[in-house]
């Protein structure tokens, strides 16, 4: 029977959604490491975090996540590439395989282990309160009725929302961290809460922010590197980061730095 030219047309159409439907079950099959190995790099979302990743006066890029992970990657024989991304869409990126994986002194929540794949926690941390010298402080109390501004999508923010005396605060969300000792420093808002190893490397004598100080600790907590939900990858990093703390390799560098190492 002939076929008419739309016909013709139609049966091509659902011949190659057929091919396009299988390619894409062939890669959701394919695994993670696969997947990086073939592309023979790593990407890592990170953002500007001292002491974690950021570049230095001499406008070199380091940090204590920046030279372990260049460490992780030589040892699982590709290339880190490194791309700065927005914090709140994250994990949009890393499903979108935008970025393969979060690596940048993220805090370990259960929400984020349910929906990522999350290492072992491998440096200690703490939400802070900073205010400027000479602002009196006396408990989150002090702060209600006050500015109050912490990193959006960060656990500063979740600190913030889980203290009955800061849920009265005027709680502003900034883009960065950094943003929010800008504001402090301008006098803009009356308090942060941030992280204690970006707080302790950024304030204090022979800073840019030495009338900036620590006040208060809210919440210890610990930090982990999130792949994408059930890679492969995950495990492998575990696995060197035992290396890596056996051989001394990741104790030297948290000293480096100025950090403490999880348990």
């Amino acid at each position: 029977m002939k076929r008419s030219r739309k016909s013709r047309l139609l049966l091509v159409f659902l011949a190659l959604t057929m091919v396009l439907a299988l390619a894409a079950c062939g890669n959701q099959n394919e695994s993670d490491w696969k997947y990086v190995k073939k592309n023979g790099k790593l990407v890592i979302g990170y953002t500007n975090y001292e002491p974690m990743n950021y570049f230095d006066e001499n406008g070199n890029f380091t940090g204590f996540d920046t030279e372990l992970a260049t460490i992780v990657c030589e040892k699982l024989g590709v290339e880190p590439d490194f791309v700065e991304i927005d914090w709140n869409t994250k994990e949009v990126e890393l499903n979108a395989k935008s970025i393969d994986c979060i690596w940048n002194g993220m805090t370990i929540l259960p929400e984020r282990v349910e929906t990522m794949e999350v290492t072992k926690p491998y440096v200690k941390n703490a939400q802070v309160v900073i205010v400027k010298k000479g602002t009196a402080y006396d408990g989150t109390a002090s702060l209600i009725g006050k500015t109050v501004v912490a990193e959006q999508g960060s656990a500063g923010e979740e600190t913030i929302m889980a203290d009955d005396n800061l849920k009265q605060a005027n709680y502003i969300p900034k883009t960065v961290q950094t943003d929010c000792l800008m504001e402090i420093k301008s006098g803009t808002a009356d308090a942060a809460v941030l992280d204690l190893t970006l707080a302790k490397t950024m304030t204090g004598a022979g800073t840019s922010y030495e009338d900036i100080e620590i006040v208060d600790y809210l919440a210890e907590e610990d930090y982990g590197v999130a792949f994408r939900k059930g890679s492969d990858i995950c495990e492998k990093v575990n696995k060197i980061f035992d290396e890596l703390i056996a051989d001394g390799t990741m104790g030297k560098l948290a000293e480096k730095y100025g950090l403490e190492l999880s348990n």
